[in-house]
């Protein structure tokens, strides 16, 4: 799953990501792109004008002789976390913003994407790094339209199907092997070629005891039997915190689930289904995922573990499901942070949160690599995120 260096041309480049940004809000209304459904999600017309913004900022306010803005208050309103360009609208309110409208933010992509097009057809070797980083921002913004999307829509009463389910009979599940690494000194982190954010460098060394890696993801019908065996009504199996928040919040099943008279079902953009087995389980937190590895006697690998297992092919279903590991989102030894406001992209974010690894099917083909690291708080259930188990040799 390694990305290969992109050659093809930028403009034609730039084009594809902004249409496949688009695409994914087809089925959707103006009402649908409107809501925010909590905090610490966004609304998409917010991540269509945002992933807009960010191109007008760091490149076309740049590169572009004589750009004019679309319009001058959009600096304010699309900043998303970045100090050094100014002031912006608070996060947890960014549903609160009726205006622009959605036909508003359509025009002020096509404003940008016009001097875009123009900017890049007169050449785009001094703004290459800028363009890589914005077309990887843009990715990673079009998985989380799908996610706060889904959130915003599974959160309603009505079940509301936004995609055409795919017709295929249920998954044979994949028998799990356990399968065993040396360790030793080894070395992880990128080191080209092709891109990479900042947060996964510097590549250094890092030692490994001998330690054993499941083939695949936990299933949905591995996660069923935890649950049956009163999993989130038994504090032993938890952290404190995560304890607190099954208490508070009334945890019972992974984000999504729905207990019928015929069993779980599963809650989704193509609306409710039945729960497949044999898939990986998502939508659970690290609380629930180191919850479960302990229940079942094992433990979440590191994320060193996760990728030199990985890289020597002892992975199987990598890219289903971003996958917790038991690592925290901390720099590299020797990472540094950029000079500018794109320095605040990563390492800001450094406290507080854990390393997911993998990708997962809401993620752009392509856009994953074998040192990514996503990272998230440990409570967030709303990713598509779910877990592989480890243990010492």
């Amino acid at each position: 799953m390694e990305t290969a260096i992109r050659n093809d041309a930028p403009a034609a480049r730039y084009s594809e990501v902004r249409r496949q940004t688009m695409a994914l809000t087809d089925g959707l209304s103006a009402e649908d792109q409107q809501v925010q459904s909590m905090p610490d999600a966004s609304p998409a017309k917010w991540h269509l004008a945002h992933t807009t913004w960010f191109f007008e900022t760091f490149i076309l306010a740049r590169f572009a002789a004589g750009y004019r803005p679309f319009d001058p208050s959009f600096g304010y309103l699309f900043n998303s976390y970045y100090e050094a360009v100014g002031e912006r609208h608070p996060r947890p309110a960014r549903g609160l913003l009726t205006r622009p409208s959605l036909d508003q933010v359509h025009r002020y992509r096509v404003h940008v994407d016009e001097a875009m097009a123009a900017l890049l057809g007169a050449g785009a070797a001094e703004m290459a790094a800028l363009l890589d980083l914005g077309l990887a921002h843009e990715e990673q913004h079009q998985e989380l339209l799908l996610t706060d999307i889904k959130h915003a829509l599974c959160s309603q009463p009505l079940d509301i199907a936004v995609r055409p389910a795919r017709a295929r009979p249920p998954r044979a599940l994949v028998p799990l092997e356990w399968r065993g690494h040396d360790g030793g000194m080894v070395e992880i982190g990128h080191a080209g070629p092709g891109f990479a954010f900042d947060n996964e460098m510097p590549r250094h060394k890092v030692w490994l005891d001998p330690f054993r890696i499941a083939s695949r993801p936990v299933s949905n019908g591995e996660f069923l039997a935890f649950i049956e065996d009163g999993g989130y009504r038994r504090a032993e199996f938890w952290l404190s915190d995560g304890w607190a928040r099954v208490q508070a919040e009334g945890w019972v099943a992974p984000l999504y689930w729905r207990r019928t008279a015929r069993g779980f079902e599963r809650r989704s953009l193509a609306g409710a289904r039945p729960l497949d087995l044999a898939l990986p389980v998502d939508h659970v937190s690290h609380y629930e995922a180191d919850a479960y590895a302990r229940w079942a006697g094992r433990r979440l690998p590191t994320e060193a573990e996760w990728e030199v297992a990985a890289r020597a092919g002892l992975l199987e279903q990598v890219g289903e499901v971003w996958e917790w590991t038991a690592s925290a989102y901390l720099p590299y030894p020797g990472f540094r942070i950029a000079e500018g406001a794109v320095g605040e992209y990563n390492g800001k974010f450094m406290s507080g949160q854990m390393v997911l690894r993998g990708g997962s099917r809401a993620t752009p083909p392509g856009h994953a690599r074998l040192t990514y690291r996503n990272f998230f708080p440990p409570w967030a259930r709303w990713q598509f995120a779910g877990l592989r188990l480890a243990e010492d040799a």
